[in-house]
């Protein structure tokens, strides 16, 4: 046996809170508005979650399933220090916890957040903390009565109303004077506390001098407590109100980015890199705006699944000049499996590992770039310092001599193998090659001796990010054994792995460094046993036995397939599913008719992890319609999808009518890259009361109508930027040609059928948009008869891409031009733009517009 020195001797979680260390005033604001630490002058750099379990929906709902808050949050809050959060941020519910005078109830949900607060200090997490924020507590359900100021004067009217006004302040006053019943700290005082802001997206619209005089007021009832800490308000709304914000006693101003908009209600497709290539801020030529710290108290890339796109969006924050960040929002892992926090929103470590991975990495960004760096535009600012984004590989990376973070399989090497002492990933890599698809954290201890995290196998059976309810599972777990195989220099390739959390203090031996592991807590030593490294160890702010896992696993069977939307006569094609079973299933079978044949039987085999494959030969795609059903067999019993059904589809008594079916195209035949009857709910574009989809009188032919009092757009939160003349839409077709992949290079012209509702021609631009990011389109002037219009694709040019769904808030950059200037390569296209304004003169866009458009298509 050998004895291990850990460098942490005694776990965080034995901290005692004392009055006397804290001086209240953790950090300040220096002259130049940098916010910097009070005792070693540096620099804040803070990054982080958004997370409400103390309130509203996610603390009715573990109220309602007889959980406990308090492990909940336990779990919860080692989600983010297992991520290397450092910072936390929320608005209060105050409708929860204030009367309609302002003063504080404490109650249950004040307890909750004390608790929150304490558990956060104890990793070592500083908080900004938001007390107001005006909401009802319902969403996504309908709001409760509460008893709180907002309650009864909502959020208009606590910003004008003079006796909601005097409870806001009587509120802040009471809330900052709180002693946390665990700390014995008040909020006041905390030194984990950096900042306060004073309310959530306030959206003032009154006069300069009427917001003024509200900030102060709200302002010295903050300082009248003795709080020295910063102040505090959000600036990213009514951009007009510049001097107001500016002139009323706060020390920094609060954004927030959503650069794909909100509420889509399916996952986005497409590149959204150029969405996230620069984070502008309009008052940088205000001349009190200097002084002012910068903070983002929210962010997400809304219903995109990826996992690219944070460090990109952490990187154009610092560019900009943003000190601390946190991401909207952290759903509690106990409702995860359904996404009902906010359905366009979706974090959590065990069911988007991928994403959390990202977050992990977007962390490491604001630790290591620097403040204000600049690295070009897009495709150029992909590489940048030790980080490597792809939207092509779906991946975001970090490699530093002693970090390696990666979020998606990757091929990166690394130089310095034997210096790693950190590793955090998914998928394979030049140091893990593992099957399983969850996270996994692998941590150096000392020398010769490592900790590897193994979270479960999550698989995603529904889009999260469509219509949610706790009865409709979007994600499952698993919690089956794989294959790992490591190469770390340190461990060498004979080590021994015990479990630190089994009873029987289980023992593995690798071979040639590869083992079968299940999620769990493991040490890994190339020596004997460490028996000195138990349960109560400590790496950095965890215990070493600590996971982040739950003991649900799925229960059912389920197949995952979305079949093609067409595929090409005479090319073999293989079909694709994910099989979710507790173990291996026995058989996958596909019974397939093929046109022309009867159906017939083929064994679907494994590719890797869940995923199962068969491909049927190049003679037998015939033109017509592939029919095919899919059969799970596990312990003799026969499941058939669509339908889930106990039978095989070649039985006699299958009554089933259910069946995936595929069309068969010659190579010859058009591609329909938008068809407005099927795809104008996916169309990403400003909702007008005016937009309609009209069917017409062909069975499955409709047109989209969309028809606008003006191109000029008007940003009320921002009357005196720019005002964008154009109005533009998105379609990202990349899986509707999937299956015809090989055709798009050979189409020489593009379609469109269209026709004006103006009472004249209009002209009206349409481009294609490649994986690069490279738009290339041309006007075409519509009549007002329904008509196909043709354009050689030759003599598309290159356009201004708009970035859709439009970012918020609305000062962020409508266009997005690309730095690499590629010519158009057809076989790289996945995603249209049409825009009505280009073409138009300044008078011309001030009139009212209407375009009918039924579909688009390339042959």
């Amino acid at each position: 046996m050998i004895r291990i020195q850990l460098f942490i001797s005694a776990f965080i979680f034995s901290y005692a809170f004392t009055t006397s260390a804290q001086t209240g005033k953790t950090a300040y604001v220096d002259d130049n508005g940098i916010l910097r630490w009070g005792k070693t002058k540096e620099e804040v750099k803070g990054f982080g979650e958004n997370y409400t379990l103390p309130f509203a929906y996610a603390y009715r709902n573990a109220k309602k399933l007889n959980l406990s808050i308090e492990t909940e949050i336990d779990r919860d809050v080692y989600h983010f220090a297992r991520l290397g959060f450092d910072l936390f941020r929320v608005h209060v519910w105050d409708t929860e916890i204030s009367d309609t005078l302002g003063n504080l109830l404490k109650n249950e949900h004040l307890k909750a957040f004390d608790y929150l607060t304490m558990r956060l200090k104890q990793r070592g997490i500083k908080m900004v903390i938001t007390p107001i924020a005006f909401w009802g507590n319902g969403w996504p359900e309908p709001d409760e009565k509460t008893p709180g100021f907002a309650a009864k004067y909502g959020k208009d009217g606590c910003l004008t109303n003079a006796q909601a006004i005097k409870a806001q302040q009587n509120y802040l006053f009471q809330f900052l004077n709180h002693v946390n019943i665990y700390t014995k700290l008040a909020y006041k005082d905390d030194d984990d506390v950096i900042a306060f802001e004073v309310s959530n997206e306030p959206h003032h619209r009154g006069s300069v001098d009427t917001i003024k005089t509200f900030i102060s007021g709200m302002v010295n009832a903050m300082r009248k407590t003795g709080c020295k800490k910063p102040i505090f308000y959000n600036i990213s709304h009514s951009v007009q109100s510049a001097d107001a914000y500016f002139n009323s006693g706060v020390q920094g101003g609060t954004f927030q980015w959503y650069p794909t908009n909100l509420g889509s209600g399916f996952e986005l497709g497409g590149n959204l890199l150029p969405n996230v290539d620069r984070y502008t801020i309009p008052y940088t030529s205000h001349p009190q705006f200097k002084s002012q710290a910068k903070l983002v108290y929210e962010f997400d890339a809304a219903d995109v699944g990826r996992s690219y796109i944070y460090p990109a969006m952490a990187r154009s924050f610092r560019e900009a000049g943003l000190q601390i960040a946190t991401h909207f929002a952290y759903d509690p892992t106990y409702s995860a499996y359904a996404n009902t926090e906010y359905g366009t929103h979706y974090m959590n470590l065990l069911y988007t590992p991928q994403k959390a991975l990202s977050l992990k990495i977007a962390a490491e960004v604001f630790r290591k770039i620097a403040l204000n760096k600049n690295y070009g535009g897009y495709p150029f600012d992909t590489l940048f310092g030790p980080f490597h984004i792809s939207y092509t590989n779906d991946l975001a990376e970090m490699i530093t001599d002693e970090q390696f973070f990666y979020t998606n399989h990757t091929n990166s090497k690394i130089r310095n193998a034997e210096k790693l002492k950190e590793i955090a990933g998914y998928g394979n890599s030049n140091i893990v090659h593992y099957e399983g698809t969850g996270a996994y954290f692998i941590d150096k201890l000392a020398d010769g001796v490592w900790r590897l995290e193994v979270l479960p196998d999550v698989i995603w059976v529904e889009d999260p990010f469509t219509k949610t309810s706790l009865q409709k599972t979007v994600a499952v777990l698993n919690h089956r054994k794989w294959r790992m195989q490591l190469q770390v220099p340190d461990l060498g390739t004979n080590f021994l792995i015990r479990s630190i959390l089994s009873s029987t203090n289980e023992k593995i031996n690798s071979n040639a460094s590869s083992f079968e592991v299940k999620p769990g807590v493991y040490i890994l030593s190339h020596q004997q046993a460490v028996d000195t490294i138990t349960k109560n160890h400590a790496y950095k702010n965890m215990l070493v036995s600590e996971q982040a896992t739950i003991s649900a696993s799925v229960q059912k069977l389920y197949v995952v397939h979305e079949p093609s939307k067409e595929i090409t006569a005479y090319k073999e094609f293989t079909i694709q599913a994910t099989i979710v079973v507790v173990d291996t299933p026995s058989t996958v079978e596909l019974y397939v008719q093929t046109p022309g044949k009867w159906f017939r039987t083929i064994q679907m085999k494994r590719t890797n992890g869940y995923n199962y494959a068969a491909t049927i030969p190049a003679e037998e795609i015939k033109e017509g319609y592939l029919h095919y059903y899919i059969t799970v067999i596990e312990k003799n019993t026969r499941t058939t999808f669509p339908g889930e059904f106990k039978n095989s589809a070649w039985n006699w008594d299958y009554y089933s009518k259910e069946n995936y079916q595929v069309p068969v195209i010659h190579a010859n035949q058009p591609i329909y890259l938008f068809n407005a009857a099927t795809d104008a709910d996916e169309l990403s574009r400003e909702w007008k009361r005016t937009n309609k989809l009209i069917p017409l009188s062909e069975p499955g032919k409709a047109e989209l109508m969309i028809q606008l009092d003006s191109v000029l757009q008007i940003d009320s939160e921002n009357k005196y930027g720019v005002q964008q003349m154009d109005y533009s839409m998105r379609y990202f077709f990349g899986k509707k040609t999937a299956g015809r992949k090989s055709e798009l290079g050979t189409k020489k012209r593009l379609v469109l059928k269209a026709r004006s509702l103006t009472g004249k021609a209009i002209p009206f631009q349409m481009a294609l948009v490649t994986k690069d990011a490279e738009a290339f389109g041309t006007i075409v002037m519509i009549d007002t008869i329904l008509k196909e219009y043709m354009v050689s694709i030759s003599d598309l040019k290159s356009v201004q891409l708009v970035t859709l769904p439009r970012p918020y808030p609305g000062f962020l950059p409508y266009y997005f031009e690309s730095k690499s200037k590629k010519k158009l390569q057809m076989e790289l296209i996945e995603c249209l733009q049409f825009s009505i304004g280009p073409g138009l003169t300044s008078a011309e866009l001030k009139k009212k517009y209407g375009i009918a458009i039924e579909w688009l298509r390339i042959e």
